[in-house]
């Protein structure tokens, strides 16, 4: 018997857009270009760096015909940090960290002043458009920030981040400490999303929103199905209760113990 999939999408669908991401690698022989439909690859000459599909990278690795150069955001120095500024900064303690710039914006020391500004990209045809993960370069070596930046998560750390330590972590700077920060990272910030009941509590009665500024793309879609969850319990805790007041008023009124002429000029005020 065939189960429904869950509404939206899967971890594993998420993590097959993942290998869209760029990554640096470095060719160990030459290979010929070839033409995807995401654009033409460059022929591979070692020992100069190019930049590849995650997918295509992770072929090459299994290989022997390429080395992958991690992210910069993948060492154990910046998780440390990262992690430090989710579990101990007073000013994150119910927020995650800030996501790495869009192309064009000010770096996250300078936001405060400037005002973003999203650099537009023009296909073949000439029509413009503004990229979005994983079309965007984060998880390549260019992508590095300088050293006052602080360092961030881009939208699909997790899948990337376990991609390669699976099929690449003898080109990672000591794997196991940084799979251990992946995984206290992974704890840190579940534990956020799962602490804000009364956020969902006033998102469920209209209230308001819940904040998903830097969140991952595997977070989202893991915590999709306990978030509806919750929100659906609240929405249907004020329909009872709702219900039990409108019956309550109704008794009350049906005793004479209640003016119901102040509903009813009220809904005549609200119509005028």
């Amino acid at each position: 018997m065939a189960f429904p999939h869950p509404r939206g999408i899967i971890p594993s669908e998420i993590a097959f857009l993942a290998e869209m991401e760029m990554v640096t690698v470095v060719p160990r022989q030459r290979l010929e270009g070839l033409e995807l439909l995401g654009g033409p690859i460059e022929p591979l000459v070692p020992p100069r760096r190019a930049s590849l599909p995650l997918w295509l990278a992770l072929l090459l690795k299994r290989q022997r015909r390429a080395n992958i150069i991690p992210p910069a955001w993948l060492h154990p120095d910046p998780l440390g940090l990262i992690l430090e500024v989710e579990s101990q900064h007073q000013d994150y303690k119910n927020a995650f960290s800030p996501p790495p710039p869009l192309p064009g914006q000010p770096s996250v020391q300078d936001r405060a002043a400037l005002e973003p500004i999203a650099r537009p990209q023009y296909t073949p045809d000439g029509d413009r458009y503004y990229p979005s993960p994983p079309f965007l370069a984060q998880n390549t070596a260019q992508a590095s920030t300088s050293a006052r930046d602080m360092p961030a998560l881009p939208f699909h750390w997790v899948e990337v981040g376990n991609m390669l330590l699976d099929a690449a972590s003898d080109d990672l700077v000591d794997p196991d400490q940084t799979r251990r920060l992946l995984k206290d990272l992974r704890e840190v910030r579940m534990a956020k999303m799962r602490s804000g009941v009364d956020v969902l509590d006033a998102a469920a009665t209209g209230g308001g929103g819940v904040a998903l500024t830097g969140v991952g793309a595997m977070e989202v879609g893991e915590e999709r199905g306990f978030v509806a969850g919750v929100v659906n319990g609240l929405r249907k805790i004020g329909a009872s209760k709702e219900q039990a007041r409108r019956e309550a008023m109704a008794e009350q009124r049906a005793n004479g113990g209640y003016d119901g002429t102040q509903d009813d000029e009220e809904e005549d005020y609200m119509e005028f």
